[in-house]
This record gives C-alpha cells, sequence and structure tokens, in this order.
C-alpha cells in the first residue's frame, strides 16, 4: 500500500516537473522567435540604447571622480567635513586617532573598498582635529564610520562589533555591512 502511493506521488511530481519543463520551454521558444524576427531596424535601435547607457555610465563614473571618488582620503578639519558630503550622495568618513590602532586597520580596507565603489565617497577626519563634529554626531568610540547618505547621517560602523568583533575581518565581511546600510551597491 504504501510503495502504492509513494508510485502515484512519484508519478504526479514527474507530471509536474515535465509541465514545468514545457512551460520553459516555450517562453524560451518565444524569445528566441522574438529575436528572430527583430529587424536591422530593432537591433540598431537596441544597439543605440545599450551605446547610450554605456556612454551615460562613464559620464557617471568621470563624474564621480571629479568629485573625489575612488579613492581614499583624509580631510584636513571638520569645516571640510561638510561641503564634501554635501558634494556627494553617499560618503563613508571614518572618525579616527592615529595612536588607535584599529584605525589603522580599517585604513587599510577603506583604501581597498575605495577603488571598488566609486558610486562612494571614502574619507577619514582626525577627531583630535574635529571635536565640534564628534561631539555633535556622538563619535565617543574609535574607529567609528559615519555612513552619510544625501547629507544626513544615516548609521554608524562602531568599532569592530559588527565586523565579527575580530581585528582580522576580511574586507568582505566591511563591505557586506556598508551594503547592509545601503551605503555601496552591494550585490
Amino acid at each position: 500500500m504504501a510503495s502504492q502511493s509513494m508510485e502515484v506521488v512519484a508519478k504526479a511530481l514527474e507530471q509536474q516537473m515535465l509541465q514545468s519543463a514545457r512551460i520553459v520551454e516555450e517562453k524560451l521558444d518565444g524569445e528566441l522567435e522574438k529575436l528572430e524576427r527583430m529587424d536591422e531596424d530593432e537591433l540598431e535601435r537596441l544597439k543605440e540604447r545599450r551605446l547610450e547607457a554605456l556612454k551615460k555610465a562613464q559620464k557617471q563614473k568621470q563624474e564621480w571622480i571629479s568629485k573625489g571618488h575612488g579613492e581614499y582620503r583624509e580631510i584636513p578639519s571638520e569645516r571640510d567635513f561638510f561641503p564634501e558630503v554635501k558634494d556627494s550622495k553617499s560618503v563613508v568618513c571614518h572618525f579616527y586617532r592615529e595612536s588607535t590602532f584599529r584605525c589603522k586597520i580599517l585604513d587599510k580596507h577603506l583604501a581597498i573598498l575605495a577603488k571598488k565603489h566609486l558610486e562612494t565617497k571614502f574619507i577619514k577626519l582626525n577627531v583630535e582635529k574635529a571635536p565640534f563634529l564628534a561631539e555633535r554626531l556622538k563619535i565617543k568610540v574609535l574607529p567609528t564610520l559615519a555612513l552619510v547618505k544625501d547629507g544626513k547621517t544615516k548609521d554608524y560602523i562602531v568599532g569592530f562589533t559588527d565586523l565579527g568583533n575580530t581585528d582580522e575581518f576580511p574586507t568582505e565581511m566591511l563591505e557586506w555591512r556598508l551594503g547592509c546600510s545601503d551605503i555601496i551597491n552591494y550585490r
């Protein structure tokens, strides 16, 4: 009795899988037919749209680079903070102190990510040169990353707690955490 019901279930599953495969095959056939029916004009328009999208992406990349994206750099004072964050949609600002060892660890990872994620500006600011800003943003533990979106501080990464609570966290861990805050395009 049990083997008969197993057989019935197996046959039903097989039928469902065959039906699913037929549906997928029909969709693929439809797409292939559509491509085959495209005339020269349609292909040319498709090519032009793709070229336009590439040009737009290149222009955006150049604009980001002109605004200081693509490199991890220090800003000289807290007065420079506001123009830097106003100038870009997404900014990661590392508040650091020269004598704090973990800040140097973070520097290494941020330099890598700045080159990889041109859509975001990566800067750092010595808290000793920014007492007003550090107090205003309630920065007490170093290192602290302020994640600024559209000119507003959206999130903070304080210390290494969110990064596995270890000094040996991989760059990908920081990249994932920044992606969780939507400050970089993370896939």
